[in-house]
């Protein structure tokens, strides 16, 4: 099974070589790919998985798009 992991902002610099085509196993989760690539579970504020707002616990599936983003500021 594999996924797209969209890596936005800060977390840009982690995304995998593989990011378009990112191995996973049945039944991981938003969390486990975060944790595989590096970036720190306590950094990400929103997910995404095929356009829709997800949490860091759902479940993925073959050919799902997550997207995780960190806080962001402006002003």
């Amino acid at each position: 099974m594999n996924i797209q992991i969209l890596c936005y902002a800060t977390f840009a610099e982690r995304s995998p070589d593989n990011a378009k085509n990112f191995p996973i196993s049945e039944g991981e989760t938003v969390k486990d790919v975060v944790e595989k690539v590096g970036i720190p579970v306590d950094e990400v504020k929103i997910v995404f998985i095929n356009g829709v707002s997800a949490i860091l616990d759902a479940k993925l599936a073959d050919g799902d798009r997550v997207g995780v983003f960190p806080a962001v500021g402006g002003g």
